[in-house]
């Protein structure tokens, strides 16, 4: 990329893929924006065009990564009868994405983006929790701290198990990823029958 200009129709998107696929390369925690600018062949300075720095090309990637999450979420389970059952979909679908999608979910958990210096991704974090508090509702009757009680416990447990899997805890299942999904929407069915514990 000569005297500094960039060859992609789309540098932005561009650099957004490419840090997805360093990380999956890599790790969060080794990304650096210089590579992703020398694997996209373009100067060190170009992807400051479009972000202020690395946390903040960082903080597009959670982006997207809230809206592939919000997406497998809200298609789990929505045609599922009884209520306690879509909020167990919910646990599974919570940890299928982290297992299937772990550069994504590593950017959201891992990378430590500051939601205070990024409002975007700050409401988006916010839209996916919303998720969770509408099915915890539903299954609470629509009492609001009820719902808030069990929506954080159900949210705790599956990210639990999304952590165990990832960590290697069950890497001794057949299928790691369907295990530890059926583990966590058990362990949310049992927070429901015993809820009353948590109101």
């Amino acid at each position: 990329a000569k005297g500094g200009r960039d060859h992609h129709g789309d540098l932005r998107a561009a650099l957004i893929d490419t840090a997805i696929s360093l990380i999956a390369e890599r790790g969060v925690r080794e990304f650096h924006l210089a590579e992703a600018s020398r694997r996209l062949g373009v100067t060190v300075a170009a992807p400051y065009r479009h972000f202020a720095d690395r946390d903040d090309l960082l903080a597009a990637v959670g982006i997207r990564a809230l809206d592939a999450f919000a997406t497998a979420l809200a298609a789990e389970g929505r045609d599922t009868d009884p209520a306690e059952q879509r909020l167990a979909a919910l646990a599974r679908a919570y940890v299928r994405f982290a297992g299937q999608q772990r550069p994504l979910f590593d950017t959201l958990f891992v990378a430590g983006i500051d939601k205070s210096r990024h409002p975007e991704f700050r409401r988006a974090f916010h839209a996916l929790e919303d998720t969770f508090r509408a099915r915890a509702l539903e299954v609470c009757g629509h009492d609001g701290r009820a719902a808030d009680a069990l929506m954080a416990a159900a949210e705790a447990t599956a990210h639990g198990h999304a952590t165990l899997l990832l960590d290697g805890s069950f890497d001794d299942e057949d299928d790691p990823v369907g295990s530890a999904a059926e583990q966590a929407a058990r362990a949310t069915l049992a927070l429901v029958h015993g809820r009353s514990e948590l109101c």
